[in-house]
Parts: C-alpha cells; sequence; structure tokens
C-alpha cells in the first residue's frame, strides 16, 4: 500500500457541494454516506485526484470556511488544461479570485468555490 494524501473539505450543504465539484471539476464519487439529519461524507475522485467532502460538525472541531468566515488552507489542483477547467469551474458557480495567467513559472489561476475553499488550478512549465 502506498502513502496518499486526501483533504477533506468541511462544508455547509455538502449533498450541493457534491454537485458542484461534480459540475466544476468532473469529481466522480467514490465513497458516500448520508445520515439522518442530512449530512454527507464522501470521497471523490477528480481524474485520480482523491479528496473528501464532509457537512461541517463543530462539535468534532470540523468548522466550514463559511463559519470561519476564511479558510485554513488552499487546493491546488494540476491538470493538462487549467483555462477549461479554470471556466468550467466558473460556470459551475465558483468566483474568480485571479485569473489564469503565468505565475512562478506556471499557467495557474485562482477561484473560491460557494463553500469558501481557495483553489489554484494550473500546471507546471512543461
Amino acid at each position: 500500500m502506498k502513502t496518499t494524501l486526501s483533504p477533506m473539505l468541511s462544508v455547509r450543504r455538502g449533498s450541493q457541494a457534491i454537485q458542484f465539484y461534480e459540475a466544476a471539476f468532473g469529481a466522480e464519487v467514490v465513497y458516500r454516506v448520508d445520515d439522518d439529519s442530512g449530512a454527507v461524507v464522501a470521497q471523490l475522485s477528480a481524474s485520480g485526484a482523491e479528496f473528501w467532502v464532509a457537512d461541517e460538525s463543530p462539535e468534532h472541531g470540523n468548522f466550514s470556511p463559511e463559519s470561519l468566515d476564511g479558510s485554513t488552507c488552499r487546493i491546488v489542483l494540476v491538470v493538462e488544461d487549467p483555462e477549461t477547467v479554470f471556466k468550467r469551474a466558473i460556470a459551475a458557480g465558483a468566483t474568480e479570485v485571479w485569473p489564469v495567467d503565468h505565475r512562478h513559472c506556471w499557467l495557474i489561476g485562482r477561484v473560491v468555490d460557494p463553500y469558501g475553499h481557495h483553489w489554484e488550478i494550473g500546471r507546471p512549465p512543461s
């Protein structure tokens, strides 16, 4: 078994968040559990890049960026065609922070998703 690292994003409205990530990044649900209250925990894969989405649970110290009024991390999504993925994320409801451009030798842009998480979408120099 190889070591992997998969972020778990705390959100409000988990089911809607999953729909956003499917539309924005072409993510597919790998695993999903819904409880009786409507809260969800799901593992998603965007072309093999895995991450988790879960409704926030303040009782366990898991807060969404909406509760924190900010986020504690940014997610870097490395893709072959940053412009296309960036446009798809905007069309799905993300907000542009800065457009795709050449920065620090990368072709990269930044969006914030409707749940407060910041995504840098880009690729390193080829």
